[in-house]
């Protein structure tokens, strides 16, 4: 019997130090999880809050400089409206946030109608936001919440990215203060205006030196009015030039039900067309025939399938 309650106590010691030593673990992460679940909160507390819920002080014109240790000016906050409260984040309407580099040169700026400011000192946008960067760019999103501090920008909501000829959702962002590429993050679909849509995840957002590039390296399903287009390796949509490239072994399927396997598709929507073309092998399948060429050109709106260079047929 001492033998067997002595037996319970070590597995029960056991237990406990092993516990500590995933709390000690994980420390961090159940930290950052608990400050941004509370940090939410408090945000959804306000913009559900009454308008007219009373205020402790109203500044109209409001502006803030705030400096580092060595009187470096950090960022500025400008509000047409600044309200704070007794248990919640101070209100900003019509809100404009600029940083600074070393130099004192404007780094980034953020526009918004409505921000708070929490005790933390994370600025938390809402609704439709402009992110201008120090190369002149601007992205437009649209979201329930975003956060800025620390030299970052990022949201853990759902993310409306408004380009110039397509509308982007995804389930999250990222950014660097210093950066042009944005990261949006999650589950990515792409409205283009074409009515084309394409299905991925993680993609990024490059519009550094007046490139303007959407990439992602995670399989890709891109969808237009007659056919289906999977690709195993990733899209890079060039918004300049309305090309997309469909990265890595790739399959098209039409309505009819044909297939045409290749690698490496570009996708030309220039001057209002869809133009598919790939230098790399190629096979089409019908219901009566198999062709396979080194080279292919199709065009989806017309439907003109052109196969070429060393072109092998087999007929049913």
């Amino acid at each position: 019997m001492g033998l067997f309650q002595t037996k319970k106590i070590q597995s029960l010691v056991v237990l406990i130090i092993v516990l500590i030593i995933i709390f000690w673990i994980f420390q961090d992460n159940l930290l950052n999880i608990s400050v941004l679940k509370k940090s939410s909160s408090e945000v959804e507390v306000t913009v559900t809050q009454d308008k007219d819920t009373p205020y402790l002080e109203k500044i109209d014109n409001f502006i803030i400089k705030e400096y580092s240790s060595n009187q470096v000016l950090l960022h500025t906050i400008e509000a047409d409206v600044y309200k704070s409260f007794e248990n919640a984040p101070v209100q900003l309407e019509t809100v404009k946030v600029t940083t600074f580099d070393e130099s004192q040169n404007e780094n980034l700026m953020l526009k918004s109608n409505r921000a708070v400011i929490l005790k933390s000192g994370a600025i938390h946008f809402i609704g439709e936001v402009e992110i201008k960067t120090m190369s002149g760019i601007s992205h437009e999103i649209d979201t329930e919440l975003l956060v800025v501090k620390d030299g970052q920008i990022n949201s853990n909501r759902e993310i409306v990215y408004l380009g110039e000829s397509a509308k982007i959702f995804a389930q999250g962002m990222d950014m660097n203060l210093d950066k042009d590429i944005m990261n949006l993050n999650g589950e990515v679909q792409i409205l283009q205006d074409t009515g084309a849509t394409i299905d991925t995840k993680n993609l990024y957002i490059n519009q550094a030196d007046g490139i303007k590039k959407y990439m992602s390296n995670e399989p890709t399903v891109y969808r237009s009015n007659q056919n289906v287009v999977n690709s195993d390796n990733g899209i890079d949509v060039d918004m300049n030039s309305k090309i997309t490239k469909l990265l890595g072994n790739v399959d098209i399927l039409d309505s009819s039900g044909s297939s045409l396997v290749s690698y490496d598709l570009i996708i030309d929507q220039s001057n209002g067309g869809e133009i598919f073309r790939s230098n790399s092998p190629s096979n089409f399948k019908s219901s009566n025939v198999d062709i396979k060429s080194k080279k292919m050109h199709y065009d989806a709106i017309t439907k003109k399938l052109k196969l070429t260079d060393e072109v092998v047929a087999v007929y049913e």
